[in-house]
């Protein structure tokens, strides 16, 4: 079984496009407002969806460069998802007082300061981040996200192993 083949790098493009779609339905139909961290969290997603579509779409070798350098870009991407949820679920499990006070909102913060100081303004936590407002089988939305991106560096560090272990083409 080939995990580097065009379509499973469709599939997991797939997955992201499907997360995307319930991160939307969360918050448009059932009123769930997404805090900062879970924003971050989306763009994370997309970010490792557009790789997966490149990388689908171009379909490279399994040993060049090329299919190297996406799988560098999506466990990098699913490394940056970690921290972010991995953050959002520790605000989470923090007791009711010890939560940061929350800040402005996300879209104020980016109209008003560099984009650096939002990132560290929002990796900090807001109280609003610490608040859980939904769960499935006891795992909030944050703690699902971690899992998630786990297994997508997992599956981008076994197939970026896969590459180096490869011949390289002539």
């Amino acid at each position: 079984m080939n995990l580097n083949s065009r379509g499973w790098n469709f599939l997991g493009a797939f997955i992201c496009y499907q997360l995307l779609v319930t991160a939307l339905y969360f918050q448009y139909v059932d009123g769930l407002e997404p805090c900062p961290l879970c924003i971050f969290q989306r763009v994370v997603v997309a970010v490792m969806g557009i790789i997966l579509l490149l990388n689908a779409i171009h379909n490279p070798a399994i040993s060049s460069i090329s299919n190297r350098i996406y799988q560098i870009l999506g466990l990098l991407t699913a490394i940056a998802g970690i921290g972010i949820s991995g953050r959002h679920v520790y605000l989470q499990s923090l007791p009711e007082g010890e939560a940061p006070a929350c800040g402005a909102p996300l879209d104020y913060m980016m109209d008003v300061l560099p984009f650096m100081e939002v990132l560290q303004t929002v990796l900090t936590g807001a109280g609003e981040c610490a608040k859980i407002s939904w769960r499935f089988w006891g795992i909030s939305m944050p703690g699902w996200m971690l899992i998630i991106f786990i297994i997508a560096a997992l599956v981008f560090g076994f197939r970026l192993f896969k590459a180096f272990q490869q011949p390289k083409p002539l």
